[in-house]
């Protein structure tokens, strides 16, 4: 019997760990986005290989089946959201 709680508490453990380094990449993925757009807003040049970078450490741990997928981003998409804020500001 104590087996069993053994396993099950591992498998608890590991999946909390999942979800604890997803969290985090997360946090440092919005960070890069926010950053990227900062950028893009000043027509600074930037890059989304970083946000990618990290989406893929995410997409890997989503292959486990606990937690999402996160999409990769253009360049394109960064414009797009800062293009899409400017006309909000101005209407």
């Amino acid at each position: 019997m104590m087996s069993v709680h053994l396993e099950i508490s591992k498998h608890s453990s590991k999946q909390h760990e999942v979800v604890a380094q997803f969290l985090r990449l997360e946090q440092i993925r919005e960070q890069l986005i926010e950053e990227a757009v900062e950028r893009c807003s000043k027509q600074e040049p930037f890059s989304v290989k970083e946000i990618n970078d990290v989406s893929r450490q995410m997409n890997q741990l989503a292959q486990k089946g606990i937690v999402p997928q996160r999409k990769m981003i253009t360049e394109d998409m960064v414009k797009e959201y800062v293009d899409r804020k400017k006309n909000q500001a101005s209407d």
